[in-house]
C-alpha cells in the first residue's frame, strides 16, 4: 500500500490524525516518507538551501564556529551538531574555513543529526576528504559531553507542528481527516485543548480573534532541553537560520512544495516536503525560561553583513575575476529584502556564562 492508502487506514481505523502526526510520518516514514526516501536539496530537486547557493554562506558559518571557539577558550575537543544536514554542503565549508586556524580544526568533532539513510549516504561521500571524526545520531542529546557548537539552517521549520483554531473563546486541536479515497481534509477536534496544550500556546496569542490559527512546535521544547541540561556541565553555542517573523502571529503556515513549487499539503503525501515557518519569539522565550540566553533574531542579511559577506566576496571575485557575476548573483539571493535577506532570521541561543556571540 502506498503511505496515501495507510495513512487513510489508519485514519478509518482510529480517527483524525494530528496536523503533527501528519507531518511526520509524510516526512519521516521509513518506508515511504519523503526524507528517509530521496535527496531532495538542489537546483533539480524540491528546493534549494543556502549553503548550496553559495559557499559564503558555509564559510562565514564556519568563522562564527571559530569566533565561538574562542570565547569558549579554545579547548582541546570541541563539538560540533548540525541537524538536518542536508547534502553535508555546509558543513564541508565549515570545516574548510576551519582549516584556517590548525588548532580548530584538530579539535573538532563532527556529529550529524540525519534521519535519512538516503542523506547519510550523500553526506558521507561529501565530507570524506576531511580528517574530523564523523558520527551520525538521531538525536541532538547524542553527541557526547564536552563544549558544544550547534549549527542548524532549515531545521526547525521542518518539525512538525500541531495547529491550534480559536472558537467562542475556546481552542480546538485541527486534525486530518479522510473520508474518501486520496481525499484528505483538515476537521476541528470536538473538545476543546487540555491546559497543557493551552499552555504552549504564545501568551501574546492566547485572546486571538474568533477562527484565528495558532501553530506550536512542541519538538523545539525538547531540542531546548538538550541544551539546556548540557549547559549545566559544558559551555553551549546554538545558531537557528530558518524563515518566519519576528513575533509571534496567528495563521496557517504549513506549506509543501514539489520542485520548487508550493503544492497542496494534503496531496502527494511523502512526496513532497512539508515545512511551516518558525515562531522565533516564542523560540526565544522558552530558551530563556530555561536559563538560556539568547541573541537575535536578526535577518539573515545583517547577520551575514556582519559576519563579512561583501568582504568574502571580494576576496573571492578577485581571486576568480571570470566569477565576479556570479558572485555577485550568489550575494543578491543570500542578501537581498526580496530573495532570502529579510524573510531568513538568524538567533543564538547559548549559556549565559558565555558573550554575545559574532554577527548579533
Amino acid at each position: 500500500m502506498s503511505l496515501a492508502q495507510r495513512l487513510q487506514q489508519q485514519i478509518n481505523r482510529d480517527g483524525p490524525i494530528s496536523v503533527a502526526n501528519y507531518m511526520t510520518l509524510c516526512l519521516l516514514d521509513p518506508k515511504d516518507g519523503y526524507y528517509p526516501t530521496r535527496d531532495p536539496i538542489g537546483a533539480g530537486a524540491d528546493f534549494i538551501t543556502a549553503p548550496e547557493v553559495s559557499q559564503i554562506f558555509g564559510e562565514l558559518i564556519g568563522v562564527w564556529v571559530a569566533n565561538g571557539w574562542a570565547e569558549m577558550g579554545q579547548p582541546e575537543t570541541l563539538h560540533l551538531a548540525e541537524p538536518g544536514p542536508g547534502k553535508g554542503t555546509m558543513m564541508s565549508d565549515i570545516l574548510r574555513a576551519a582549516r584556517a586556524a590548525p588548532e580548530l580544526s584538530a579539535a573538532l568533532q563532527i556529529h550529524l543529526i540525519e534521519t535519512s539513510a538516503a542523506l547519510v549516504a550523500v553526506q558521507a561521500k561529501t565530507l570524506q576528504a576531511f580528517a574530523q571524526p564523523l558520527r551520525w545520531a538521531d538525536h541532538l542529546g547524542d553527541t557526547g559531553s564536552g563544549p558544544l557548537i550547534v549549527v542548524a539552517n532549515e531545521f526547525l521549520d521542518c518539525l512538525p507542528v500541531r495547529q491550534f483554531v480559536s472558537r467562542q473563546g475556546g481552542w480546538f486541536e485541527r486534525f486530518v481527516a479522510c473520508n474518501e479515497p486520496d481525499q484528505f481534509q483538515y476537521v476541528l477536534g470536538q473538545t476543546p485543548v487540555a491546559k497543557q496544550d493551552l499552555a504552549a500556546i504564545p501568551p501574546n496569542l492566547r485572546k486571538a480573534a474568533d477562527n484565528s490559527l495558532v501553530e506550536i512546535r512542541p519538538a523545539v521544547q525538547g531540542l531546548l532541553d538538550v541544551l539546556s541540561e548540557r549547559s549545566q556541565n559544558d559551555p553551549v553555542l546554538a545558531l537557528f537560520i530558518d524563515y518566519g517573523p519576528a513575533i509571534s502571529e496567528p495563521g496557517d503556515t504549513l506549506q509543501a512544495v514539489s520542485a520548487h513549487q508550493k503544492v497542496d499539503p494534503l496531496q502527494k503525501q511523502g512526496h513532497v516536503d512539508l515545512t511551516s515557518r518558525v515562531d522565533f519569539a516564542e523560540t526565544a522565550r522558552a530558551a530563556k525560561a530555561r536559563g538560556l540566553a539568547v541573541a537575535g533574531p536578526v535577518t539573515q542579511a545583517e547577520w551575514l553583513q556582519n559576519m563579512g559577506l561583501m568582504q568574502r566576496a571580494a576576496d573571492l571575485s578577485t581571486r576568480h575575476p571570470d566569477q565576479r557575476a556570479k558572485i555577485a548573483r550568489q550575494v543578491h539571493r543570500l542578501s537581498d529584502p526580496d530573495e532570502m535577506g529579510a524573510l531568513f532570521k538568524c538567533m543564538a541561543i547559548y549559556s549565559d556564562t558565555l558573550p554575545k556571540p559574532a554577527g548579533f
